[in-house]
């Protein structure tokens, strides 16, 4: 656990600095971002307590190569909070859970009526080279399966497919070894540790590509789920087809598959279509067994077994692109709907304006929660 932040101003300095003392002799790069993201929307539990919640993140970034066989990829977080949902007793749960990751780098270090400070290592990893093998260890994003909205392969970092930081992924405490064993294939395994006396996971992945077809098979232990499946992504004329399967053995003795099917086009006036069928072989169609505390708390992602997603954009002009997202329950026809306009102000700054829609009958899924209508600005350097 952190027991001390660094300042924002001292962070601020400390990346313009860096960010002037790169050098090719060491290879390693200072970068990062500021956020401020400003939201609106109700508490779920308790229902119907209005809020604001403005997030600011500076992230400090420090990647590269310190020798030849040796590189690090070292990402810190500090936040500050403020608003009225630090006075909700949903922030007061959701500030008390512990997180996901073997090891506890996460800590706050000021707390206030209406301000709270947090900081975190995001990413934190060494990876060791020789010849075609790397072995990386460490808080680290392993990138297994092509899924959009859902992902039955991409079990250490799952996808949340309402999320609104969408390009935020949490990393998990691992190591993972790689041999290349040509151009574009290779065999990974993976080992990571189980948390708070949770099941550990242990996995393989091989992928290659055969006459312009990428695949991959995975097989091992994910936490309490023993998982056998495989990747499929290609094209069919000029569309891009995406397929995932697994085949799930729970600790308990059940068995279930889980699957995902994608079809993608972009049109040459820069309008882009993805669509995705979800079959959750663990959910069910029963509205009234909803393990809605595992969903609120993030320990699953869904909890019903047929879904679709649906995913479109348009730059209108060069500088500002509109996206949608759109989410279907098809057992309980709840849906979620996110509109998201990003405007270019300048290089390396960029505005955002979204909204997060949900719709659906009492019980449902979707239905579940709130509308939530947010803004960000973003400075990378």
């Amino acid at each position: 656990m952190f027991k001390q932040a660094v300042p924002f101003g001292l962070l601020a300095a400390l990346a313009f600095g860096a960010s002037a003392q790169e050098t090719s002799q060491s290879g390693l790069k200072f970068s990062g971002y500021y956020k401020s993201l400003l939201e609106e929307s109700e508490t779920i539990v308790p229902g119907g307590q209005r809020y604001l919640l403005d997030l600011n993140r500076l992230r400090l970034q420090l990647q590269g190569k310190l020798s030849e066989h040796v590189a690090v990829d070292l990402q810190y977080d500090n936040e500050l909070l403020f608003g009225s949902y630090l006075h909700t007793a949903q922030f007061a749960s959701q500030s008390s859970l512990a997180p996901d990751q073997y090891l506890d780098l996460d800590g706050n270090y000021l707390r206030g009526g209406s301000y709270y400070g947090q900081h975190r290592l995001y990413r934190g990893n060494v990876t060791l080279s020789s010849g075609d093998t790397d072995v990386r260890i460490g808080r680290q994003r392993i990138a297994w399966g092509t899924g959009r909205f859902w992902s039955p392969l991409d079990l250490l970092n799952p996808l949340n497919p309402t999320a609104i930081e969408r390009e935020e992924r949490v990393g998990v405490d691992a190591v993972l070894a790689e041999h290349k064993l040509g151009p574009i294939s290779r065999i990974s395994a993976v080992y990571a540790p189980g948390h708070g006396g949770a099941d550990s996971s242990a996995a393989f992945n091989w992928h290659a590509n055969t006459h312009g077809v990428d695949y991959s098979i995975v097989g091992g232990r994910f936490g309490n789920e023993q998982v056998a499946g495989f990747d499929l992504a290609g094209q069919i004329g000029t569309a891009g087809i995406r397929g995932e399967f697994t085949q799930v053995r729970a600790k308990t003795g059940s068995t279930y598959q889980r699957a995902v099917l994608a079809l993608d086009y972009a049109f040459a006036n820069t309008l882009t279509l993805s669509a995705e069928l979800y079959y959750n072989g663990a959910g069910t169609t029963n509205a009234a067994a909803y393990d809605f505390t595992s969903l609120l708390t993030g320990k699953i992602r869904s909890v019903a077994k047929h879904y679709a997603g649906g995913y479109m954009s348009y730059e209108i002009t060069p500088l500002l692109k509109w996206e949608g997202y759109v989410v279907v329950n098809l057992d309980d026809h709840s849906r979620f709907v996110s509109p998201l306009l990003t405007y270019s102000i300048k290089t390396n700054l960029d505005w955002q304006i979204g909204a997060q829609f949900f719709m659906g009958s009492s019980g449902s899924e979707f239905g579940h929660f709130h509308h939530i209508y947010y803004t960000q600005i973003q400075w990378f350097f």
